[in-house]
């Protein structure tokens, strides 16, 4: 329940993050950015009637919209310089996820050059991030096995020592650490899914609409990649060309679907909510992602049927934010969760998926992984076992331990004298 509850906090950190910070990181750079003295974001009403020394002046407010114009880059270089102390921190959160976005967006920018496809660069791009991380996940996959298969054994432990808590937490700890599992082994993943989330919203938002994208492609001055802009010199096309062809079913747009814009089927209600068919095809992955996370053989137990029930609920935020979240970010997401699947069938096999309303197909019956999980072996024990020759007694050696010493089976008298 833990990892839950953490996929849930993400889950909210993130929307909290786009809805904040993407006018920030959206903001002119062109403005003047030093740092005031106060390190602190001056209000307009709290702002002092006279003017103010350039060093003074305090950080730029965040815009409503980011505004096209020539030369303009949606790196968020020139920001408020992050500083230890009282710096601004959506400042300080777009100069940590700068660098990560900007070796995206060169890698995006390479990949696009070699297929002429911004839809096929989101997915490779994608099949290389989650390839580097196969260690990372495979190790969650395989902390998270070996957690269902103690179940039973957590449940003993909690009846045992029902009503003391410490007692409880003592023993579970001592059991994770004789079988070699690391309780906090599934939050890393999440928070790298997220760390890569969030630089991949800024690059298919604004680095895909920014019509001149040449200082994103640099390092130190020197241009790492190359791209030959549509339509150079214009302010209002973007240099990368953001539609995705074969994607043209989704949209009554000539062309094909526009990457850096929300794909809307339809409007369930007019400016409240949108429904995306990218948001249902994810959502429905993620359903099935996540009923392959549900240990089999195990419907009898309330606790993972209030996973299950957890599960059922968490794929629909995708449906919320499908009108709001560009296009490209949901083919990322969708790439991701593809990959998840085969990983978790590799390793796991298919879980609890099946059976879905009473019936299992052929191919999932009595399947087995790929590569699945090594079972439990006690560690060796330092010296002979049990079976060892050395300790091993055969019959005669019974016999002969029971037959006590001369000396000591004589009896004496009570004079002492032995009879």
């Amino acid at each position: 329940m833990a990892r839950l509850d953490l996929m849930l906090a993400a889950l909210f950190a993130l929307v909290a993050f786009v809805v904040m910070a993407a006018p920030v990181l959206g903001a002119d750079p062109s403005v003047d950015a030093s740092p005031a003295p106060s390190l602190a974001v001056a209000s307009p009403s709290a702002a002092p009637s006279g003017p103010a020394s350039p060093s003074a002046q305090p950080c730029p407010l965040p815009v409503s919209a980011p505004t096209a114009e020539p030369g303009q880059s949606p790196l968020p270089l020139n920001l408020c310089p992050a500083v230890l102390n009282g710096a601004d921190p959506l400042s300080l959160i777009a100069w940590i996820f700068t660098p990560i976005f900007q070796a995206i967006f060169m890698l995006m920018a390479l990949l696009y050059n070699i297929f002429g496809d911004i839809g096929i660069a989101i997915i490779v791009l994608t099949i290389l991030l989650r390839l580097l991380l196969v260690p990372v996940f495979r190790k969650q996959i395989v902390s998270q096995r070996r957690m269902q298969i103690l179940q039973p054994e957590l449940r003993a432990i909690q009846l045992r020592y029902k009503g003391n808590r410490t007692k409880i937490s003592e023993e579970q700890m001592r059991l994770y650490r004789e079988r070699g599992i690391n309780p906090a082994a599934g939050c890393l993943p999440a928070l790298l899914q997220l760390v890569l989330l969030i630089p991949m919203y800024q690059v298919i938002s604004q680095g895909l609409a920014a019509p001149d994208i040449s200082s994103m492609l640099q390092i130190a001055g020197n241009p790492v990649v190359s791209v030959a802009c549509q339509d150079p010199g214009n302010p209002t096309v973007p240099c990368i060309d953001p539609t995705i062809p074969w994607l043209d079913w989704l949209t009554p747009a000539a062309g094909g679907l526009d990457a850096h814009v929300p794909e809307i089927l339809f409007m369930v209600i007019p400016g409240i909510f949108g429904l995306s068919m990218l948001a249902l095809i994810s959502a429905f992955l993620q359903l099935i992602q996540t009923r392959m996370m549900i240990p089999v053989n195990t419907t009898n137990d309330p606790q993972v049927r209030m996973q299950q029930r957890i599960f059922l609920i968490l794929p629909l935020f995708s449906l919320f934010y499908g009108w709001i979240l560009p296009a490209g970010l949901f083919l990322y997401w969708i790439t991701t969760t593809i990959f998840s699947i085969v990983q978790q069938y590799l390793i796991a096999g298919w879980g609890g998926l099946f059976p879905v309303f009473g019936w299992t197909p052929r191919f999932a019956r009595d399947h087995q992984p790929r590569f699945p999980v090594p079972s439990y072996t006690p560690p060796v024990e330092n010296g002979p076992g049990p079976e060892s020759p050395s300790t091993r007694r055969s019959p005669t050696d019974r016999a002969a331990g029971t037959i006590r010493p001369a000396r000591s089976k004589t009896r004496t008298s009570r004079r002492g004298r032995r009879r």
